[in-house]
C-alpha cells in the first residue's frame, strides 16, 4: 500500500474503499490510549495530532484535559467538530504546525507517523519540537515490521528509525511492542483486501483479535520527553 496514493480527504468525505469502514476508525478511543490516560500520562495542554474523527480527543477531553485535535483532512475536522463541539479542532499541516509554537505539554500521535515519508517524518518531529514546551511528553503509536505483508499498511517503522528521528530532540523513555485495535474482523479485512486491493489476503491468517473479534495490529508504543 503506497500511502502517497491515499487521499484521506476523499476517505473522510465517504469515499472509503475498505468495505464502508476505515480500519483505524473504531468509533471509540483506542484502548491503548485509554490505558495511557488511566496511568496519568496526559497532562497540561494536549495535542492529538492526526486526530481524524476525534474519538481520542473527545475521550481525553472527558478526562478534564485541555485538548486540541489537528488533522490535514478538512472533512475529518468538520465531522469531529460536529461530534464533539466542546473540543478545539482545526485543520493543520503536521509537518509545519504554524501558529502553535511552544504551546503543548503532551502530544498523542495515534498512527500518524507511519503515514509520512522519511522526509516528512523529520519535518514532523521538528514541528512537534517547536509546538511543545521543554519537558513535554510524546506518546506515539506506529506500525512495526511485525505487521503481516498482506496487511494494507502505509509504512512499517523500524526501531532504529524511531530512535534516530525521535531521539534527535526527545529523550526516549519507553519503546516497546503493543497492538493497535482496528475496526474490522479478520473476514471483513480479508474481503476488503481481495475486493479493493485485488491482493492475496491469505497472509492474514492467525492475526490476533480482541474480545469483539476486531483485528489487532502490531505497533510500537513510544514515550519520549522533549529536551
Amino acid at each position: 500500500m503506497d500511502v502517497q496514493d491515499v487521499d484521506f480527504e476523499e476517505l473522510y468525505r465517504g469515499g472509503t474503499p475498505m468495505g464502508r469502514k476505515m480500519p483505524w476508525d473504531i468509533g471509540a478511543p483506542q484502548p491503548a490510549v485509554v490505558a495511557l490516560a488511566d496511568a496519568g500520562e496526559f497532562t497540561g495542554e494536549v495535542l492529538d495530532i492526526g486526530c481524524g474523527l476525534g474519538d481520542n480527543s473527545a475521550f481525553l477531553a472527558s478526562r478534564s484535559l485541555r485538548v486540541t485535535g489537528l488533522d490535514g483532512a478538512p472533512s475529518a475536522i468538520e465531522q469531529a467538530r460536529a461530534r464533539t463541539p466542546d473540543v478545539t479542532f482545526a485543520v493543520a499541516d503536521a509537518t509545519k504546525l504554524e501558529g502553535y509554537e511552544g504551546r503543548f505539554d503532551t502530544v498523542l500521535d495515534s498512527a500518524l507517523y507511519h503515514c509520512l515519508s522519511e522526509d516528512e517524518r523529520r519535518a514532523y518531529l521538528a514541528a512537534l519540537t517547536r509546538a511543545t514546551r521543554p519537558g513535554a511528553r510524546l506518546h506515539l503509536f506506529a506500525f512495526s515490521p511485525q505487521v503481516p505483508d498482506a496487511f494494507p499498511a502505509p509504512y512499517l517503522i523500524s526501531e532504529a528509525n524511531l530512535r534516530e528521528t525521535v531521539g534527535k530532540d526527545w529523550t526516549i523513555e519507553k519503546l516497546e511492542p503493543t497492538v493497535y485495535t482496528t475496526s474490522m474482523t479478520p473476514d471483513e479485512l480479508r474481503q476488503s483486501i481481495r475486493e479493493v486491493l485485488d491482493a492475496d489476503a491469505d497472509g492474514l491468517t492467525g492475526m490476533a483479535t480482541d474480545a469483539d473479534g476486531r483485528v489487532l495490529v502490531p505497533v510500537w508504543r513510544l514515550k519520549a520527553v522533549r529536551r
